[in-house]
């Protein structure tokens, strides 16, 4: 626990010393006696301030400077109950419970030694010393709680933070694999295509495709950059249609079952970055030459299958099947892969499920 107090009302809590300045207005005194008591006063500001300067773990020795001042000019000056009540103030402020109570029963101790001892000759020393001095010290133990829920709270705050940061990340980082992945694949496609063409002296035809490879690149730098302040695109069935014609230019036979239903953006983004991963992989890993995406709907769920006749092998997740699952979960949907006669992933979505 290391706590700092503000200083920037340590000058307005000095009027409490009035009730040491009280007596010099009542009782003659003789000069030796001014003179103790303008030292004690110096020396006590001096340990006051020292203990606003000090962190909480450093504040025993003005602390105990305080206390002895306080001792030595009581049986001069009474009024030096508020040395022993600020004292008591960074005592309660400083320490933790068991020392606070251990420290406040010393200080106790010592003004009922001081009474009974009858080195001071103000009757209510005791009776008025004892419940200024403790209630004193509970306004520290307040500021000491509240300085440690303040911090707390800056802790969680900068918790968060770093989570949001954290998060914000992995999703940037899920949106361009997701987003680059599928295509570089269309680039490459068109590009080997292209040379192809070029080698049977097709060039208006490989014109076509090196013009549709420019628009993709043109695409995707445009993604990216929107994937920094989250990735938007223009509507689930648009994107599906895209999807489905980047299919047919990689030489399958597709069909689209079902009616493409009006989600709310969230979920149609989490949607369109899963088909976008799906497909990239059935391009890159199918060695099939049919595709089928089926959209099934009732008013409590909405089932997407994406089916493939390929032979490829055996289905791993790696990086993006799995920043897929994560993806999906977080609208809760889920995930099912199969591969018996060719590739199925099968998306539920709870339509119904408050995100």
């Amino acid at each position: 626990m290391n706590l700092r107090l503000e200083q920037k009302m340590s000058w307005v809590y000095l009027l409490n010393l009035t009730l040491f300045l009280a007596p010099l207005l009542f009782v003659p005194y003789q000069l030796w006696h001014y003179a103790a008591m303008l030292v004690a006063l110096i020396s006590f500001l001096y340990c006051y301030f020292a203990a606003y300067r000090q962190s909480s773990t450093q504040m025993h020795w003005p602390i105990l400077g305080m206390m002895v001042i306080a001792t030595l000019v009581a049986p001069i000056n009474p009024g030096a109950i508020s040395m022993f009540s600020f004292a008591g103030f960074f005592i309660g402020f400083a320490y933790k419970l068991r020392r606070y109570l251990l420290l406040m029963a010393a200080l106790c101790a010592i003004l009922i030694t001081l009474d009974i001892t009858d080195l001071i000759l103000w009757p209510y020393f005791l009776l008025l010393g004892v419940p200024v001095v403790i209630g004193v010290s509970l306004l520290g133990r307040v500021e000491q709680q509240r300085q440690l829920r303040l911090r707390q709270e800056r802790q969680s705050a900068d918790e968060i933070k770093q989570l949001a940061t954290i998060v914000e990340r992995e999703r940037i980082g899920r949106d361009l694999h997701d987003i680059l992945g599928h295509t570089l694949s269309s680039i490459i496609l068109k590009a080997d295509l292209a040379e192809k063409l070029l080698a049977r002296q097709q060039a208006e035809a490989a014109q076509q495709q090196l013009s549709e490879l420019s628009t993709i690149a043109r695409d995707a730098l445009s993604q990216v950059r929107q994937s920094v302040s989250g990735f938007k695109h223009q509507g689930l069935t648009t994107e599906v249609a895209k999807l489905l014609s980047r299919l047919r230019d990689a030489g399958f036979q597709v069909e689209l079952y079902g009616e493409i239903p009006q989600l709310d953006s969230r979920r149609e983004t989490a949607l369109v970055l899963a088909l976008t991963e799906l497909i990239t992989n059935v391009m890159r890993h199918s060695q099939g030459d049919s595709c089928q995406l089926h959209f099934i709907s009732d008013d409590k769920h909405l089932q997407l299958e994406l089916t493939d006749n390929g032979k490829g092998a055996e289905c791993k997740e790696g990086n993006g099947l799995t920043g897929l699952r994560e993806r999906l979960s977080a609208i809760g949907a889920h995930l099912t892969l199969q591969q018996n006669q060719g590739f199925q992933a099968i998306i539920d979505l709870p339509l119904k499920e408050p995100l």
